[in-house]
């Protein structure tokens, strides 16, 4: 049987292709590239980790979360860790 989980491997595929981006930014720093070519390859990596972290983030909402609303102690722990996952951005 399936977990809800297992519907994170299409993420796999994006982040084999952020490992590749990753791959020629060193590439290009050994070659000594232009700043700014690097410095654009970086801020493509950042976008498109966000992205994964944009799917994570929305099925965990979808189903885990909403999930524990009928649980008061289960809901209670969720909205924690989500407090405690955004914190950690502001710092």
């Amino acid at each position: 049987m399936e977990t809800y989980h297992m519907k994170h491997m299409d993420q796999l595929v994006r982040l084999r292709r952020i490992e590749g981006q990753v791959a020629g930014i060193e590439r290009m720093i050994e070659e000594g590239r232009y700043c700014m070519d690097i410095l654009i390859q970086l801020r493509a990596v950042r976008a498109a980790l966000k992205r994964v972290e944009g799917n994570i983030l929305e099925r965990h909402l979808k189903h885990c979360v909403a999930q524990a609303i009928g649980d008061p102690a289960a809901a209670e722990q969720k909205v924690a860790e989500l407090q405690k996952y955004f914190e950690a951005d502001r710092s």
